[in-house]
């Protein structure tokens, strides 16, 4: 991964910038990170800045049942097209960030740990075999769902409230270019204990595929993002406090707390 570059987004002395993670600190670029960047030639050090979500999507996709070893544990038959939702963009925060359970919701709430694809370029009816050209990187995401709300109405699947609250939407800390997804493995750690370690190489549609076919539907635009759906393992967060890590060798760390 000799050709990985990570880029971070951050808050420094009230001004918002962004550039590429370096073993000495952050690289500071100008314009913009989708577009015309250029190294301006300062370093930060990494405690000198506030990391925040790597970019601010206009939409965050985020996929359901994208994994054999999934689909199999639930007897879900494997489906014939990419299975999404819409989580809000305001459910996004940084990594860090301390999610607080929403006020008037007193049941659980579980993790998903996953692999986001960044887009860099405005991507309309692309082919699979194009898709890699409008990925900017790839990140790590958690896709934080209030369970009990998702099928409490018989009649109507809450999908986008169950995943929307403000908060739900962890990213980061980093997009990282110029690696192969498919190589990679997700985990997961709850309170110093790994609960889900799966490779995305199990996907049932891979990153150039979900690309292509949701550019089909809609329009992606430069930072928005694609959750690619979890696999075994997903669990509660019961604690009052509780520590969620999501792992990818190759791009980085999340961590954020939960707070019931």
């Amino acid at each position: 991964m000799a050709n990985v570059t990570r880029w971070v987004r951050f808050r420094h002395r009230a001004e918002i910038g962004f550039g590429q993670l370096t073993p000495s600190g952050i690289s500071v670029y100008a314009g913009e990170m989708f577009g015309d960047a250029r190294p301006t030639g300062e370093t930060l050090a990494l405690d000198a800045v506030e990391l925040l979500t790597p970019t601010q999507p206009s939409k965050i996709i985020a996929l359901w049942n994208n994994f054999h070893a999934l689909a199999a544990k639930l007897k879900s038959p494997e489906p014939a097209e990419p299975l999404y939702l819409l989580k809000a963009p305001t459910s996004v925060t940084a990594p860090g960030a301390v999610i607080k359970r929403p006020q008037g919701y007193d049941g659980k709430t579980t993790y998903e740990g996953e692999l986001g694809i960044v887009i860099g370029k405005s991507c309309t009816a692309v082919a699979p075999e194009q898709a890699d050209a409008f990925i900017f990187g790839y990140t790590c995401t958690n896709d934080v769902t209030a369970a009990d709300i998702l099928n409490r109405d018989p009649t109507f699947p809450q999908w986008a409230r169950a995943k929307g609250f403000d908060g739900y939407g962890p990213f980061g800390p980093v997009i990282a270019s110029g690696l192969d997804p498919a190589s990679l493995v997700v985990r997961t750690i709850l309170n110093g204990e790994e609960r889900q370690n799966y490779p995305i190489a199990d996907m049932i549609f891979s990153a150039q595929v979900l690309v292509s076919k949701i550019s089909h539907d809609m329009t992606l635009l430069p930072g928005d993002l694609i959750c690619c759906g979890t696999s075994i393992g997903v669990g509660v967060m019961k604690q009052p406090v509780n520590t969620v890590t999501v792992a990818i060798d190759g791009i980085g760390e999340l961590t954020n707390e939960f707070r019931q």
